[in-house]
């Protein structure tokens, strides 16, 4: 199996969209693109009641093929790191079995191979998930119910870069945030093999108003190098898919 780029959106919010497109049906679009959508729902620490919003974070995660996690703020780093490897594990081995399947036929899956073969594919999906190159989106909700919750995301992006630093392959980053002020989106972060030097980003930051996660999605797809199933047309407003040949 050739090593590739894994390429991932990271969804943080609090959930909520209130305007545009439905994410779990962009999620699913995106996912079609190669591009797996993981989302995590952050609550405040003293929040008693699960807001009824967050059944969005594991609508879209699932139609994105990614990883969801619903988490109190101060558990935010640790998760953000769990979910991003997870992925990436969940993601090959999904290659992997694709691959078995054809050597073995459409009939039979990992779980078929004796013991000990299942231990050397497993091998393999673990050496994969170290060399492989990755690429990782970072959408941040700053509406105005995520403005206390910022600090802390902050910090788990740091902690982030740090702990996949240490893996052979590249890493990519970047950030964007949702609102942003004159489009869905706004860049805070260009792609970077670092995220270390967000420090002066997040301070800056302001937040509130509406919540256009599915519109803020679609944006971010095209912010991975360009697919030739997509073009991309922009109005001042929005952005439209046009299939080929139309």
């Amino acid at each position: 199996m050739r090593r590739g780029t894994l390429k991932q959106i990271l969804l943080i919010t609090d959930g909520c969209s209130n305007q545009g497109e439905d994410p779990a049906a962009v999620s699913s679009l995106i996912r079609e693109q190669g591009i797996t959508v993981n989302v995590i729902g952050v609550l405040e620490d003293d929040q008693s009641e699960q807001p009824e919003g967050l059944q969005e974070v594991e609508e879209i995660a699932s139609a994105g093929g990614g990883v969801s996690r619903i988490v109190f703020a101060k558990a935010l780093s640790q998760t953000v790191q769990m979910v991003t490897r997870q992925a990436m594990t969940q993601t090959i081995q999904g290659v992997v079995n694709q691959e078995l399947q054809e050597i073995l036929g459409s009939e039979k899956s990992m779980d078929d191979l004796p013991p000990e073969k299942r231990g050397e594919v497993m091998e393999v999906v673990e050496e994969l998930g170290e060399t492989c190159d990755l690429e990782v989106l970072v959408l941040v909700d700053t509406s105005a119910s995520m403005t206390k919750k910022l600090p802390t995301v902050k910090e788990a992006l740091e902690d982030l870069s740090l702990s996949l630093g240490a893996r052979p392959g590249k890493n990519r980053f970047a950030i964007f945030s949702f609102p942003g002020k004159k489009r869905h989106i706004s860049r805070l972060l260009s792609w970077t093999p670092s995220i270390q030097n967000i420090s002066s980003i997040f301070p800056k930051l302001t937040s509130g108003g509406i919540t256009p996660t599915g519109p803020a999605l679609k944006e971010a797809l095209f912010q991975f190098a360009r697919t030739p199933e997509i073009k991309e047309r922009r109005t001042s407003d929005e952005i439209y898919y046009e299939e080929p040949g139309h």
